[in-house]
């Protein structure tokens, strides 16, 4: 005969640091000094220049070392602060505000609003390449308000719903091995003749690791569409018809939504140096304009901070539901206890990351 035991703590301490995490985010934006993001970057540049192949073989283990050696690092941290509530809380908020971006996401779209509200549009160019990869240098103020606005709502899934998300899910090691993905298919996932076929691996992997994330953000791009005077039937309307024609399996449900809560139609042509794009239409709306990119980063900031309660109330019930074990009414409490120990030994009392 078996009875369940009952409920253990909550997982407090990491969905505080998560919490805390996304705070920092909110209220200082990235470090602006010895980013641990850009620490990667460095690491993954340097060792690309030694075992870079035009071979896929040769990407898949690239990425695989690297993404492998964030998750272990963010594993060892887990492991040091297992019991230590004091350190962990601390140390899951510094790993979260690390790997977020939402912030400074927003500030440089109203950067670009700004720039463009002026008319200057020499200024609104040399902006673009820190939201956007297209090619700038041909772009009209309604080409360039289109690119922020797509690349907020690309981006808030990406820089901020992702990895709460993974953070949630995973813990520290899920922090910082999303992070190292993400960071790769920016890096080599872009289809270039370099890296065809050595990024093919990291976009791959970005493609899965975003694919949840991505209808995430899409989901709660609806439910926040009236903040941004839009409304969340159409959203809805939008993403379910038009999120599977854009070519990313992910951009395209966030861009689909954004379109709809924001009462705008994007997509169109998009110069990438020597590639076109000519992506379908998304949405039934007017063209952006300079005043819906500050529209845009107001959905986007009411977006990844839903995410962030969300993924704090997800790290809480989910150690409480995975703790609630059966066992054997029968056996003398000690021994059960004992039972109980040497059944979970093998891994760790919660998925933290």
């Amino acid at each position: 005969m078996l009875r369940r035991r009952g409920t253990s703590r909550p997982d407090v301490p990491t969905a505080l640091g998560l919490a805390a995490g996304a705070a920092a985010d909110l209220l200082l934006a990235d470090p602006r000094r010895r980013h641990p993001v850009a620490g990667f970057g460095t690491a993954a540049a340097a060792l690309e220049r030694r075992v870079w192949r035009d071979s896929r073989a040769a990407g898949a283990g690239y990425a695989a070392v690297l993404v492998a050696g964030a998750a272990g690092l963010g594993a060892g941290l887990d492991r040091v602060t297992r019991g230590r509530p004091a350190v962990r809380t601390p140390v899951v908020a510094v790993a979260t505000w690390a790997v977020l971006g939402g912030t400074s996401l927003g500030r440089a779209a109203t950067a670009m609003a700004g720039a463009l509200d002026a008319g200057d549009l020499s200024a609104a160019r040399a902006l673009l390449p820190t939201l956007a990869g297209r090619d700038p240098s041909a772009l009209d103020a309604g080409e360039l308000a289109r690119a922020t606005v797509e690349s907020v709502a690309e981006n808030t899934s990406d820089a901020a719903v992702a990895p709460l998300v993974w953070g949630a899910v995973a813990g520290l090691p899920g922090l910082l091995a999303y992070r190292a993905v993400n960071t790769l298919d920016a890096m080599v996932g872009h289809r270039s003749p370099r890296y065809a076929r050595f990024g093919w691996a990291a976009a791959r992997a970005d493609d899965v690791a975003n694919w949840l994330p991505a209808r995430l953000t899409a989901a709660l791009t609806v439910a926040g569409a009236p903040l941004a005077g839009g409304s969340a039937r159409e959203a809805l309307r939008v993403w379910r018809r038009d999120g599977a024609a854009h070519p990313s399996p992910n951009a395209g449900r966030c861009e689909a939504a954004a379109a709809g809560a924001l009462g705008l139609r994007l997509g169109g042509r998009n110069v990438y140096g020597s590639r076109v794009e000519d992506r379908p239409a998304l949405g039934d709306g007017r063209g952006p304009g300079s005043g819906d990119v500050a529209r845009a980063v107001r959905l986007s900031r009411a977006v990844w901070l839903a995410a962030a309660a969300l993924a704090a109330a997800a790290r809480l019930a989910g150690r409480a539901r995975a703790e609630n074990q059966a066992v054997p009414k029968s056996v003398h409490p000690g021994v059960r206890t004992a039972n109980v120990r040497r059944a979970t030994s093998g891994r760790p009392s919660r998925r933290t990351a």
